[in-house]
């Protein structure tokens, strides 16, 4: 579940590095330069949640499943 979850903001700064580097591609400059390495930034920090999550969900850490199981009674 939180590999799930953790795809919703990979998503969001996904679709935020796309509209930097697209608004830096209209940039001259020195802005431009800057709006390059801030969407390189930007897709650096979206690859964290997948792998964090897949991480809690492989090691049994996810507190989600952690509720669900207390609701259940398991």
């Amino acid at each position: 579940m939180c590999f799930l979850f953790s795809l919703f903001p990979a998503t969001i700064l996904t679709v935020l590095g796309y509209f930097v580097l697209y608004c830096s591609t209209k940039a001259d400059g020195a802005a431009k330069t800057f709006g390059k390495i801030l969407a390189i930034w930007v897709f650096v920090l979206a690859a964290f949640p997948p792998i964090m999550g897949a991480y809690v969900t492989i090691a049994g850490l996810c507190p989600i499943d952690a509720m669900m199981q207390k609701m259940s009674g398991q």
